[in-house]
């Protein structure tokens, strides 16, 4: 009699599991590449939950570096696997170029953002960094000097050996050498008046080339240097462990590096990769990215606490001061110009 009983009970348990099954089986996929560490922290653990349970669907994270991400998009070229990648900008328009981006859907949220978001037609900037100056506030103090308020901060002689800037690999120590170009009467499509610039006024300051976030700090810390060129977001990083440090958007103007998405030609889940990049510029999360990753918010309806909004680039008046890159010109010219950095500047 007990077993009889039971029967009925275990049918109804197993409809159940496999229909949840059936359902896990059913429900699409999309694949999403970006960066690791605190960005992947933050996608897993508020952004994909969030529009998974809202959209019915599975998302399967692929972290990489934005190399990483290209690579992958030109390995999978005809057969892509991903549906969604977000990457630095000029990568990003690497990727555009090569045909690996589709065509973004208009949507009402997109009149909210900032016009430096609306980099082309298939890629879109979800966060924004500034690249400008960092410097050791008590080591300014002590030596009496004023706050750093001008790129020509780094052709000072009293900085002799005392600077610190990435190679022109990194996208800081690119934009170093823009500034100092549009500041000599020349742009990305003039370079030369950079490199003049630079080998002339800068290079004898500089005490290192570094692209390290980690040896970049070493450098502050131990006493090395006490200015660099360096972004928003790392000063803010480093700033929160205690250190001494504050970031300076120069009056000539900071350099933007954008953080961009595009949903990925191909996909599967076309409709989802289109509502995902509308999802990212929401307000909501564009406030998570804020406190988390220290992305200036490029929707303007994003309203920050204080404490974060002194953390990032925000609000009309810095981030529509942020000065873009050409990088259809860049991508061109970077090999050539790498080569001319490696034989002038950093020899």
């Amino acid at each position: 009699m007990k077993a009889k009983r039971l029967a009925p009970r275990l049918a109804a348990a197993c409809a159940l599991v496999c229909t949840s099954l059936l359902h896990a089986q059913t429900a699409p996929t999309m694949y999403v590449a970006g960066y690791g560490g605190s960005n992947e922290k933050i996608f897993k653990d508020k952004i994909i939950p969030a529009f998974e349970a809202a959209h019915k669907i599975k998302i399967v994270y692929v972290a990489g570096n934005s190399t990483d991400t290209l690579a992958k998009l030109q390995a999978q070229k005809g057969k892509q696997e991903l549906d969604l990648v977000v990457m630095d900008d000029g990568p990003m328009q690497q990727a555009v170029q090569f045909g690996f981006c589709e065509k973004i859907k208009d949507a009402p949220i997109y009149k909210d953002l900032y016009p430096l978001a609306r980099i082309d037609d298939r890629s879109m900037a979800i966060g924004a960094v500034a690249t400008g100056l960092a410097y050791n506030t008590e080591a300014f103090k002590k030596a009496g000097l004023p706050k750093p308020d001008s790129w020509k901060i780094l052709s000072d002689k009293r900085f002799k050996q005392k600077l610190a800037i990435p190679p022109i690999s990194n996208t800081y120590g690119l934009h170093t050498l823009i500034m100092y170009a549009k500041m000599n009467g020349g742009s990305e499509k003039a370079i030369d008046a950079g490199f003049t610039a630079m080998t002339k006024e800068v290079v004898p300051n500089v005490l290192a080339w570094e692209p390290s976030p980690g040896k970049m700090t070493e450098l502050f810390q131990n006493g090395d240097v006490s200015l660099a060129v360096w972004g928003s977001g790392r000063v803010e990083a480093f700033k929160a462990t205690g250190f001494p440090v504050e970031f300076v958007y120069p009056k000539e103007g900071a350099m933007a590096l954008l953080v961009t998405a595009c949903p990925v030609v191909q996909s599967d889940v076309p409709e989802q990769a289109q509502a995902l990049l509308q999802y990212l510029v929401t307000p909501e999360v564009q406030g998570w990215l804020a406190d988390t990753q220290g992305y200036g918010p490029v929707n303007s309806k994003t309203k920050l606490e204080p404490a974060v909004a002194a953390k990032v680039p925000y609000g009309p008046e810095q981030i529509g001061k942020l000065l873009p890159t050409d990088w259809t010109v860049v991508n061109e010219k970077r090999g050539e110009w790498t080569n001319r950095w490696n034989r002038t500047i950093e020899r």
